[in-house]
């Protein structure tokens, strides 16, 4: 009899361990990454996501609604309990020297270590490698722990990637938005190489996809940029992707020409310096907000899809949420206009720009369709910040229940989100 109990007992206990030890770390890196694949297969092959569009309210009444609680409802000067606003917290700010001095034709950084990324980590490998340059000896593993404690996590913000090399190691890191080819340059021959967030496709990808690469050399005769990059490859020649400056200028667009430099403490007025007029974050803003508007007439199809959506971002960030809503819808309606196979169906894994506009408006029903939309069509919906919008959508529609639950469900996604916490705690429930 014993020996039958025993191998059943050891079932049962494998069973009960099966889900720990799918989530270990090593497990995920070698493992889980093929589960997931296979699952997104078979998901994407039942319902193609590129074909689900979202349609914004577009009657009357849903606009007057809008209007309506646009004006009743108070703009606050921050946001309630996102703590970490995306892109970045307000920096330092320096009167910046008004003529730039020139750059030479051709420069290449070294020094950088290469570094593959594991599964959906090309964030913290990205920064990783930049952080590399400086001398700093870890690798991502840490910088994953701690900006996606779930290493199913589909994405890495900017903010949180910003948010580690200040809390984490002894170096100093600006973000901003907006940025042109000229600032590279001249951040580059500075030697500071720079990490922009931009949209990665070719042969190959199942669709268009969020990426970082960090740039660390130019050669204008050759028209390109020297990028490291944890996804495609390392090469002979210093580890360095050729990068043309038509790709980076078209594809750095998709995220609203974000950039990441990462400094040594002293050298922040360098850096500052080098910025110009984008060293005040809200001028930046300011400036990008521009930038994009003047896109808008100078470009089409997915490209003003793009140049719509960072619009809105630009002005949620300016705390138009009216203005960004507006740009977000009209964004949507080019996006439902695009032919499937080129539609940015991941957009929303990246960016929660229109979450906040939707919801600082009043238009809690496109919030919630939104965001359950883009939960619907991942083939695991895991995005902390969705899960959180959706909880709020839910809680001014009057789903107290449906709210704690999303709530709950934020933090299942990240461990210790803190916006999702400080709801749950105004709401007097445990996490």
């Amino acid at each position: 009899m014993n020996r039958k109990i025993y191998p059943l007992g050891a079932l049962v206990l494998a069973l009960l361990l099966a889900p720990w030890v799918y989530g270990l770390p090593i497990v995920q890196e070698r493992v889980g990454w093929r589960v997931s694949q296979l699952r997104a297969q078979i998901k994407y092959a039942i319902s193609p996501p590129e074909e689900v569009v979202f349609t914004p309210a577009s009657t009357l009444s849903a606009m007057v609604d809008a209007t309506l609680a646009a004006i009743m409802t108070p703009t606050p000067e921050t946001p309630p309990t996102e703590v970490a606003a995306d892109p970045t917290r307000p920096g330092p700010t320096l009167t910046p020297s008004a003529v730039p001095s020139p750059v030479p034709d051709r420069v290449f950084l070294t020094g950088i270590r290469h570094e593959y990324q594991s599964w959906n980590n090309c964030g913290p490998a990205t920064l990783s490698m930049a952080l590399s340059f400086w001398g700093w000896q870890g690798d991502q593993r840490p910088i994953a722990s701690f900006t996606k404690p779930n290493a199913r996590d589909k994405n890495v913000m900017p903010y949180e990637l910003a948010d580690y090399v200040r809390s984490e190691t002894g170096f100093e890191v600006i973000v901003r938005v907006g940025g042109d080819q000229a600032l590279l340059k001249r951040l580059i021959a500075a030697g500071f190489p720079v990490m922009v967030e931009k949209g990665l496709e070719g042969p190959g990808f199942d669709g268009w996809m969020g990426h970082y690469q960090l740039l660390a050399g130019y050669d204008d005769a050759l028209r390109r940029y020297n990028a490291y990059d944890s996804y495609e490859g390392d090469f002979s020649d210093g580890d360095s992707l050729p990068v043309s400056y038509d790709v980076i200028e078209e594809y750095w667009r998709h995220f609203n020409h974000t950039y990441l430099v990462i400094y040594p403490e002293g050298r922040e007025a360098e850096v500052l310096g080098i910025l110009g007029p984008d060293a005040d974050e809200q001028n930046n803003i300011r400036r990008a907000a521009q930038r994009a508007s003047e896109e808008i007439f100078s470009t089409y199809g997915r490209d003003q899809f793009f140049a719509w959506f960072n619009r809105g971002t630009n002005l949620n960030q300016l705390q138009d949420y009216g203005g960004a809503a507006a740009a977000y819808d009209e964004a949507f309606r080019i996006y439902a206009g695009l032919d499937p196979e080129t539609r940015p169906w991941r957009m929303m894994w990246y960016q929660t720009g229109p979450y906040w506009a939707y919801f600082y408006t009043g238009r809690y029903w496109d919030l919630l369709n939104l965001t359950t939309q883009t939960l619907y069509v991942m083939s695991e919906p895991v995005l902390e910040e969705t899960y959180y919008w959706r909880g709020l959508a839910k809680e001014a529609l009057g789903d107290g229940m449906g709210a704690i639950e999303d709530l709950r469900a934020s933090l299942e996604v990240h461990p210790g989100f803190e916006p999702a916490l400080g709801q749950l705690s105004r709401l007097g429930v445990a996490p």
